[in-house]
């Protein structure tokens, strides 16, 4: 009776512990999502502006006709549509995130509806606990509690770990196939430099969008890591720079639009991405050893539990 009441509370346990992990990580999605509906707001007004000034350029105006007779207006001109362009590229970037922030917090909102009498489940298995000690007074009863929390707590812990692992093996995935768009875009800029002509050109710009579209894949997966990371930064035995992780690709889209013509925009955007693996991988190598030492552990706390519970 005790180790079927016992390994109920272990089950249970775990699940308490998803249910604050995801009360954790329901308030960060919600704080995240006021700061991309004001970065939004702040993109489109900037668009706005962008796109005014590109209005008057290509227009009438006394400000072009001087420009013209000092032969800038066509430089002036690319330089306000590349800043038009940039701005487009980061509302698309933050209303995608948006979305998939939202579509997040559905599906936490979910997943808390379904656990959302564990506590009233626990109690009552304390109750029912507490009452069959008290009728057949065990005497290691105890220390026997004391293992089976230690237990509940070591494989709710030991899940999150493995969480952001997995977590963090899928962003490293994508920043890996965003490396490799740009190791083809440079070997195709390389070409276009010695005259690849509009051929070579557009296979690059062609990757280019590519490897785009993976770093966007990549800041989905990060936002994911970021959280399962928040989760257990406190418990691990790690420095883990957590905002830092998400800046990554705010970096990457501000400077994707500068012109893309020159070969060392691509080599930067590429060993930007190479640093952000790195920095991955490095958090990953820690995050399994942690992994390692809690199975190890928790196989001790099992084995303990397991030899009371014979000699009682």
């Amino acid at each position: 009776m005790v180790e079927e009441l016992n390994e109920q509370l272990i089950d249970i346990k775990g699940e308490l512990r998803k249910k604050q992990k995801w009360e954790k990580q329901l308030a960060d999605y919600k704080q995240e999502l006021s700061d991309t509906k004001d970065k939004i707001d702040a993109l489109q007004e900037k668009l706005a502006t962008e796109q005014s000034d590109v209005d008057q350029l290509e227009g009438f105006s006394v400000t072009k006709w001087l420009l013209t007779m000092k032969g800038a207006v066509a430089e002036r001109l690319d330089k306000e549509k590349q800043e038009v362009a940039a701005v487009q590229l980061k509302l698309e970037e933050a209303t995608r995130s948006k979305n998939e922030i939202d579509e997040a917090i559905n599906e936490l909102n979910k997943r808390l509806e379904r656990l959302r009498n564990i506590e009233v489940d626990y109690h009552d298995i304390l109750t029912k606990k507490e009452m069959h000690i008290k009728a057949h007074q065990l005497p290691s009863s105890i220390q026997l509690d004391k293992l089976t929390e230690l237990e509940g707590d070591m494989k709710a812990f030991l899940n999150e770990l493995e969480d952001a692992i997995s977590a963090g093996n899928a962003v490293n995935q994508a920043l890996e196939n965003a490396i490799e768009y740009l190791e083809k875009a440079k070997g195709w800029g390389t070409l276009d430099m010695f005259g690849g002509g509009v051929i070579s050109g557009a296979i690059k710009h062609n990757h280019i969008d590519q490897a785009t579209e993976y770093i966007h894949q990549a800041q989905t997966r990060m936002r994911q890591f970021q959280k399962e990371l928040a989760d257990i930064n406190d418990e691990v035995d790690m420095h883990i720079d957590i905002p830092g992780l998400l800046k990554f690709a705010d970096f990457f889209f501000d400077g994707l639009i500068s012109d893309w013509m020159v070969q060392g925009r691509i080599n930067d955007s590429m060993q930007q991405t190479k640093t952000q693996y790195r920095k991955i991988s490095s958090l990953l190598f820690g995050l399994k050893e942690q992994a390692e030492l809690k199975r190890h552990e928790l196989g001790r706390i099992k084995g303990e539990r397991k030899s009371l519970i014979e000699s009682v």
